[in-house]
């Protein structure tokens, strides 16, 4: 590895989560220099279903194979749901002890498997950015968006953390990340529908600021027609946010489906991402569309690596599966990849 990869690997984008470093000896035999190489851990959101589309619970570290490049990485970290990540020594060490949980008179523990109704493990704080569409393609149906908005943020549950952000051809921060689902409530009633629609440039925006945490992080995006206004191509918005490692969610009205490349790009951003894109008819699927994310943030389980090392600076491939002969039948959805160099951005005109 040259002094140039090694410059390279430095630049890998800090937004994914951490930092291993790696000791690097010239073979030069008097003094050899010691290089220092610096490379991120790797967040992976992973969503596990089986053949009818219920969430499979229960599973460990040993269950999933993560590899890049062909390579097989070793988790370092993980967590199911909303529990706290923990590092395999950590879970390993749980094991030796008994457990502390208990169950009620009259009530049964969840079994492993498909996910049913029982109780649910300690939360940990997730980033979740809400980006709504206030375009002049708003006009119809505004209200009851920001209906369907409104109780999306109120059925999160716990210490999540949300922001709620609005874009027509500017990205207004309305409310900033936050605890207080009240503040975040009030941004929403206070938006209105106005100009042309930068969707990606909102969205690589967006990213920035999500970017700038760790942990898990989320952008849901309701958008109600195709963009129309941006400077910024869509695969920038996909470049930048598989290197980040956050999930994007497309919830999109009919109006934007039937637009078939809004309707492609959506879908190919979610999917590369980890996320899933919905297209609502009416207000009922408006609804039914946030509740299945806030049913799918609840159950993905979270895989965290240090990238053993790698000479390739452009597009690194993920593959995420299941090493048990008997799983191979769950569907297994997470990012496809990302590029360890950051890709361009807009200049922000945010408000």
């Amino acid at each position: 590895m040259t002094l140039k990869d090694h410059f390279h690997f430095l630049l890998l984008p800090a937004a994914v989560l951490g930092s291993l470093t790696y000791l690097v000896a010239s073979p030069a035999p008097q003094n050899p220099p010691a290089v220092h190489v610096t490379v991120q851990m790797v967040q992976l959101n992973v969503a596990v279903t089986d053949r009818k589309g219920r969430y499979v619970t229960a599973l460990q570290p040993e269950d999933f194979m993560v590899t890049e490049d062909g390579t097989r990485e070793q988790v370092a970290m993980f967590a199911e749901g909303d529990n706290s990540p923990r590092t395999i020594k950590e879970i390993e060490a749980s094991r030796t002890k008994p457990p502390q949980t208990t169950v009620a008179p009259g009530a049964t523990a969840a079994p492993p498997g498909p996910a049913g109704e029982g109780q649910r493990p300690p939360l940990a704080a997730a980033s979740i950015f809400v980006l709504f569409d206030t375009s002049n393609y708003m006009y119809r149906g505004f209200v009851f968006a920001q209906d369907a908005i409104a109780d999306f943020v109120r059925s999160l549950q716990g210490p999540d953390r949300v922001a709620f952000y609005s874009y027509s051809r500017d990205l207004y921060r309305a409310s900033s990340l936050t605890a207080d689902r009240i503040q975040v409530l009030h941004g929403v009633r206070s938006t209105v529908a106005g100009d042309d629609a930068a969707l990606y440039d909102a969205m690589l925006l967006t990213l920035r600021d999500a970017g700038a945490l760790t942990g898990r992080r989320v952008i849901v995006v309701f958008s109600n027609g195709p963009d129309d206004a941006s400077v910024a191509p869509p695969e920038d918005v996909e470049a930048l946010a598989q290197s980040e490692g956050v999930s994007v969610y497309m919830i999109s009205t009919r109006q934007a489906q039937q637009d078939p490349l809004s309707a492609k790009v959506f879908g190919r951003i979610s999917l590369s991402t980890g996320g899933e894109a919905y297209f609502a008819r009416n207000w009922t699927e408006e609804q039914a569309a946030f509740t299945a994310v806030r049913n799918d943030l609840a159950h993905l389980y979270s895989l965290y690596y240090y990238p053993q090392p790698n000479p390739n600076r452009g597009w690194r491939a993920i593959t995420v599966k299941l090493t048990s002969q008997g799983m191979k039948k769950y569907r297994i959805r997470a990012r496809t990849g990302y590029w360890p160099l950051p890709p361009p951005t807009v200049t922000e005109a945010a408000q």
